[in-house]
């Protein structure tokens, strides 16, 4: 197995792990995930080819589909509701 899948599943490990966490404890983790994802997916895509990156890309979208909403409309200028 190579670096860069293991390394994505311990990013997914450790996701799933943040998500049991209450939601005011999710925040630093989860900007690191955030952050991290973009160099694991570029990594992937470098080792793997263009369709591993894809598919890695679309978990990550997956995964994090409610903060990149927020963010997004958070720059876009737009109402953004959050957790209490």
């Amino acid at each position: 197995m190579s670096a860069p899948v293991i390394a994505a599943a311990l990013w997914a490990l450790a996701a799933t792990a943040t998500a049991f966490l209450p939601m005011r404890l999710q925040y630093v983790p989860g900007v690191a995930l955030l952050v991290l994802a973009p160099v694991l997916i570029v990594w992937i895509w470098m080792v793997h080819g263009w369709i591993a990156g894809l598919l890695a890309l679309a978990a990550f979208v997956s995964m994090f589909r409610n903060p990149l909403r927020y963010f997004w409309r958070k720059w876009r200028g737009l109402e953004v509701d959050v957790p209490k």
